[in-house]
């Protein structure tokens, strides 16, 4: 059986309570990704990150993705979540699960999703820091 679950949330991510959300069946294997807000970026303070995002066209290129990566990869299932919004240090921006049979594919599959959300997703990030705001080049 396979699954695909794709949230944008505007408020807070947590990435045990998607972890659940997992379809875990048959799986031998959860591989996670967590992406959180540094503190600091080339020794200047960060105070949060605000993330744009196209709203209609968002949800559809992650699950686009996430149906990608069953296919290619043989995985079982897929939880993917991203953060819009202001999010602060510590905080989660984008939680990837993957179940699969095996780890390999797993491992694979979850690097695979990330790259890709950076390259394909339409998100935009602004870097609110000490010394100003800097646009982060490119999507994701």
């Amino acid at each position: 059986m396979t699954h695909v679950r794709v949230l944008i949330e505007s408020e807070r991510l947590d990435p045990e309570e998607l972890r659940k959300m997992l379809t875990a069946d048959g799986c031998g294997s959860v591989v996670s990704f967590v992406g959180l807000t540094r503190g600091e970026d080339h020794g200047v303070a960060v105070e949060r990150l605000e993330f744009d995002a196209w709203e209609k066209r968002l949800p559809e290129v992650l699950n686009e993705l996430a149906e990608q990566a069953l296919g290619q990869f043989g995985v079982s299932s897929v939880v993917l979540a991203h953060r819009t919004g202001s999010v602060g240090p510590g905080e989660p921006i984008v939680c990837i699960h993957v179940g699969s049979p095996h780890r390999a594919e797993g491992f694979e599959a979850c690097s695979w999703l990330i790259d890709e959300l950076k390259r394909q997703a339409p998100l935009w990030k602004k870097e609110i820091r000490a010394d100003g705001e800097i646009w982060k080049a490119g999507l994701g």
